[in-house]
């Protein structure tokens, strides 16, 4: 299992570094993709993703992010009160094919999927955008790793017993202040190119941070819907890690956070 999960690892490293260097229209469509199958993922845990109501909800990710792509986000705010809107239409007209808290999971679906993720897509459009897009993922993955080893060495309080019995408070701090740690030194090395921020060394470590707090509470919600419905991994896409859900977990919170707090502080 662990040479397996190190080759997936490996394999999803070199994807992602493709598209975050490539960025445009590559990269645009590599997310559009991978939200697709993130919605999927978790349209399966609710029992309509090969159904009326799933269609509509691939469609308007693909609306969604046309709009995204045609710089038109006012109107990509309209839509998702459009895609509201014929969701209830797809709910009365089918009745009683879906339950209520299918369709609801529907309309999270796309925002909490779809939405979120083409963040990454935001941050690598804007200025210093090819230097910041990296930020989201070294505050996910870095405070995940971090988080483990600290949590291994000192944890001794459990975070969440019922939810996560295997982490700690001790391993949140430490994923947290790692996170911290790698974008200040990630903020050193790059300052010449990160020109949105005055003191980028300062600015990438507390966007670190709150990153860190943001993968952490990102990670936990998947968990939380996954022991909700008895289910061990979103998919078997990636082998040895599961979907797109159980990898991009925390990524998938931490982007649109990180997107709105480099805009202020830029």
């Amino acid at each position: 299992m662990f040479w397996v999960r190190l080759r997936s690892s490996v394999l999803l490293m070199v994807v992602t570094i493709f598209l975050l260097v490539l960025g445009g229209d590559v990269l645009f469509a590599g997310l559009l993709v991978i939200s697709w199958i993130g919605m999927m993922e978790l349209y399966r845990v609710f029992g309509f993703h090969r159904t009326l109501l799933g269609a509509v909800g691939y469609l308007a990710a693909a609306g969604y992010y046309a709009l995204v792509y045609l710089e038109e986000e006012e109107l990509a705010f309209y839509g998702l009160l459009c895609f509201l809107m014929v969701l209830m239409a797809v709910y009365v007209l089918t009745f009683p094919k879906f339950r209520a808290e299918q369709v609801l999971a529907a309309f999270f679906g796309l925002v909490y999927v779809a939405v979120m993720i083409s963040f990454i897509y935001l941050v690598r459009q804007e200025e210093s955008g090819a230097y910041l897009v990296w930020l989201i993922f070294i505050c996910s993955w870095g405070c995940d790793t971090c988080a483990y080893c600290v949590g291994i060495l000192m944890g001794k309080h459990k975070m969440a017993p019922v939810l996560s019995p295997k982490k700690s408070v001790e391993g949140g701090v430490g994923g947290v202040a790692g996170a911290a740690l790698i974008g200040l030194i990630y903020g050193l090395v790059f300052r010449e190119h990160i020109t949105i921020f005055d003191n980028p060394a300062a600015s990438l470590a507390l966007l670190g941070a709150v990153g860190g707090v943001i993968s952490q509470i990102g990670d936990l919600t998947a968990s939380a819907i996954k022991r909700n419905y008895n289910v061990k991994d979103y998919g078997k896409l990636i082998p040895g890690h599961g979907g797109i859900l159980d990898r991009f977990d925390s990524v998938i919170i931490t982007a649109p956070i990180l997107y709105m707090l480099t805009m202020a502080l830029g």
